[in-house]
């Protein structure tokens, strides 16, 4: 015998803590005389119109879909006219993204507006396939209260799975507002020290050119004419035994903007596997470390410097100076 129907809740709310007690909707209906012979998928896209055919396909075959009373799990499975089909609708992946989890950030600043998070290496920032929990945003659910009333939970601008460093997060929409217009207008300042294969030769270079989806895979981007602006101003630190140490200001944020940039140029960062970068020096996750942040606080006007030393795998492979020092570390920003 099934459960009785019930509301599906909202995913979000705060007392869903566990994706297995969100409440599940049941649906249920008869085979109907134009429905004999029909697929039990086909019928279950008639039952379940908001949801695609591939999901309710997914829900047969993990056994939430049952006719006479009998657990299904072939999709394709046809049906005879009088028959009773019972459907438990199990929320989406997507739909439990946006969910609080509790989890240790590395906040080196934080007030009333806004706070400034250290960003380990494989944290994603923002729930997408594959990457539904366990991502800075549920963290920033958890944290704080407001996080629920913004957009994105008050990201305003993201970082790799596996790129380190500062990042800045709204709290409020003034501060949101803010900061989105600053990011838009240039005023944010972002520096990045990476680590890429081969010597490089010259001591700088601005790097303009336009960065957009790949068309032979799209799951990278690359330099292309139709693609959006995107400058990154590019100082060599030290180059050495087969890598040079990099430091690279944003001028604009596009999606992989330095690692395209770079690749682009011969340079592809140590052990970025998608750009062409193999592992060097111990490192099996992209060198790439955002060290500086500086921006004026976008409600009271206060100028915002903030700076994150490179983490110990990076620290470990980084090229030393002449003073022993990991090389140009005490560089001065522009």
């Amino acid at each position: 015998m099934c459960p009785p129907a019930t509301a599906v809740l909202d995913p979000t709310a705060a007392d869903a803590d566990d994706p297995d007690d969100a409440a599940h909707e049941w649906r249920h209906a008869v085979v109907p005389p134009d429905g004999h012979g029909q697929r039990l998928d086909h019928r279950l896209v008639i039952m379940a119109p908001e949801f695609s055919r591939s999901h309710l396909q997914g829900l047969v075959e993990r056994g939430h879909a049952q006719v006479d009373g009998v657990v299904q799990t072939a999709a394709s499975r046809k049906l005879k006219v009088g028959q009773r089909i019972d459907l438990e609708l199990v929320p989406t992946a997507q739909s439990l993204a946006f969910r609080p989890e509790a989890m240790a950030l590395n906040l080196v600043y934080e007030d009333e507006h806004l706070l400034v998070v250290d960003k380990p290496a494989g944290l994603v920032v923002h729930p997408a396939a594959g990457h539904w929990s366990g991502t800075l945003l549920n963290g920033l659910l958890a944290h704080h209260a407001g996080a629920r009333m913004l957009p994105r939970a008050g990201i305003v601008h993201r970082l790799d799975k596996d790129t380190t460093g500062l990042m800045v997060v709204a709290k409020t929409l003034p501060a949101m507002t803010g900061l989105v217009r600053r990011i838009a207008d240039r005023e944010v300042r972002r520096i990045y020290l990476a680590l890429v294969v081969g010597e490089v030769k010259w001591a700088e270079a601005s790097i303009d050119a336009p960065i957009g989806r790949d068309p032979g895979s799209r799951l990278r981007m690359a330099v292309v004419a139709s693609g959006k602006p995107a400058r990154t101003d590019v100082a060599r630190l030290l180059a050495t035994d087969g890598v040079t140490a990099l430091r690279c200001r944003l001028h604009t944020g596009r999606t992989h903007q330095i690692r395209v940039h770079l690749a682009h140029r011969g340079f592809p960062l140590v052990a970025d596997a998608l750009y062409g970068g193999r592992p060097l020096r111990g490192l099996l996750r992209q060198a790439l470390h955002a060290t500086e942040l500086a921006f004026e606080h976008p409600v009271d006007g206060r100028p915002m410097v903030f700076h994150s030393p490179l983490p110990a795998d990076l620290l470990q492979a980084w090229p030393i100076d002449a003073e022993g020092f990991p090389a140009g570390m005490g560089l001065q920003s522009a």
